[in-house]
């Protein structure tokens, strides 16, 4: 029986190999040059920790003191990013012509770069958490929103990976704010401009596209789409503004969709749940949806009232509308 099972396995194996070979060549090394997913996710949770220090610790270190905990956390953080960062580099154009040392050197420089952002990625976080707390009154307190809303980690997870964006740096910001689409359903581009105070109460659905900009003070519902009006023209449209802009202090309601680059959501707007919006509007102006004529079907009895318990007994009931 073992000896059909091992043949058995051979014979798949023999089947994979005659169909890579059609990719790889024969005798093909795997030299693994591409990111690791896994690798990219730890990176994420490891600068969760550094951005909020008080509240996500690593217990596999022994520390004392908030400054060697953090010191601990950058050294991995540098030597895990920029590896990860030379593995994908090369998808630009403008670093094919560079050599290996190349490479890993314009790796190391935009991790530190990227770095040196984190104090302003700590305050735009800590704005959204405020953004949270005051818009929430269903949050006990802020230590709940930092540890459970769903809103706030993809909002933690877009700023990081922006910053990688706005560095060139390929692939690796999509996959980021993938893995936060994936663990809350919040579907942001890495390529989106997000504002301070930036609220996202329940969120489940939502989408905001690449070339969105966002301003100060906004708060977006569950389901709300931020997208282009077209993509057909499929890559010609590459670096054009496909997507809206919202101002400062807009709310958008449950359901919402806004499209298209050259839709403008002036200051002060509210946007009502369901709306389907593809111009401009005007600041401080307030949409929505006519309500939907409703019917109600009522069962009534033929005679006077009843107790409902009567009523479930009674066959003899006729509806009005």
């Amino acid at each position: 029986m073992e000896h059909k099972i091992g043949q058995r396995i051979n014979n798949i194996i023999d089947l994979l190999a005659d169909d890579y070979k059609k990719d790889f060549g024969d005798n093909a090394e795997l030299s693994f040059q591409y990111p690791d997913k896994e690798q990219i996710v730890e990176i994420l949770m490891q600068l969760r920790k550094v951005i909020f220090p008080e509240y996500f610790k690593s217990n596999s270190y022994r520390v004392y003191t908030i400054k060697n905990h953090i010191s601990m956390l950058i050294e991995d953080i540098v030597f895990n990013l920029t590896k990860q960062i030379s593995s994908v580099l090369k998808y630009d154009e403008e670093n094919k012509l560079l050599n290996d040392a190349q490479i890993a050197q314009k790796a190391e420089n935009i991790t530190f770069k990227f770095l040196e952002q984190l104090p302003r990625i700590r305050e735009y976080i800590n704005t959204d958490v405020e953004a949270a707390y005051n818009g929430d009154p269903a949050a006990y307190n802020t230590d709940e929103i930092i540890f459970s809303y769903p809103g706030l980690y993809a909002i933690l997870v877009n700023r990081i990976a922006h910053e990688l964006y706005c560095l060139k740096v390929p692939i690796i910001p999509r996959m980021m704010t993938e893995h936060a689409h994936s663990c809350t359903g919040i579907d942001i581009h890495p390529g989106a401009q997000i504002g301070k105070y930036f609220f996202i109460d329940h969120g489940t659905g939502i989408v905001i596209g690449e070339t969105t900009v966002i301003g100060n003070n906004v708060k977006i519902y569950q389901g709300v789409t931020l997208g282009a009006l077209s993509t057909r023209g499929g890559q010609k449209l590459k670096n054009k503004k496909r997507h809206p802009t919202i101002h400062d202090n807009v709310t958008i309601y449950s359901g919402a969709t806004i499209l298209g680059g050259d839709t403008v959501v002036g200051k002060d707007v509210v946007v009502g749940g369901n709306a389907f919006i593809t111009t401009s509007i005007s600041e401080g102006a307030r949409v929505s949806i006519k309500n939907q004529e409703l019917s109600y079907n009522y069962k009534y009895k033929k005679t006077e009232k009843v107790k409902c318990s009567e009523l479930e007994q009674d066959e003899n009931w006729y509806y009005i509308i």
